[in-house]
Parts: structure tokens; sequence; C-alpha cells
């Protein structure tokens, strides 16, 4: 269930940022974190993430996936 509002942490390493990510680089929906930069700090998982966070992750694969852009391998 989604709720109407969630405050979402749009900072690069958070859960949208790695949600867009995946997105973008044709990733599948994995949901993940990283504590500070992202590859450079601690990796946090789904087991390990609040119910927001998950949210978070999804809000912004689907926001990449609605926006259409994703990464040109060609």
């Amino acid at each position: 269930m989604i709720r109407e509002h969630i405050e979402i942490d749009t900072r690069h390493g958070g859960p949208y940022d790695r949600g867009s990510a995946d997105s973008y680089y044709g990733r599948g929906r994995n949901p993940h974190y990283y504590v500070g930069n992202t590859g450079t700090s601690e990796r946090v998982t789904e087991k390990d993430m609040t119910p927001d966070e998950v949210e978070a992750y999804h809000a912004g694969y689907d926001d990449n996936e609605d926006s259409g852009c994703f990464k040109d391998w060609g």
C-alpha cells in the first residue's frame, strides 16, 4: 500500500537516487541505498531498510521509468 505522503531523501546514494539509477541503467529492482557516498560507504539492503526507504527506492525507480530517461548504450 502506498502512503499519500512520505519524506523522500533525494541525496546521492539515498534510496530514491538508487532506484532512479537502477532504472536509468536498465537494472532490475533491487531496493538498497548507501549510508554515505555511492559505492564508497556502507550499502544497506532491503532486509535492513524501513518501509519508507523501500517506498522511496520504488518511487525513484518509477519516476525514472515514467520519464523514459535511460542510458544509451549504443
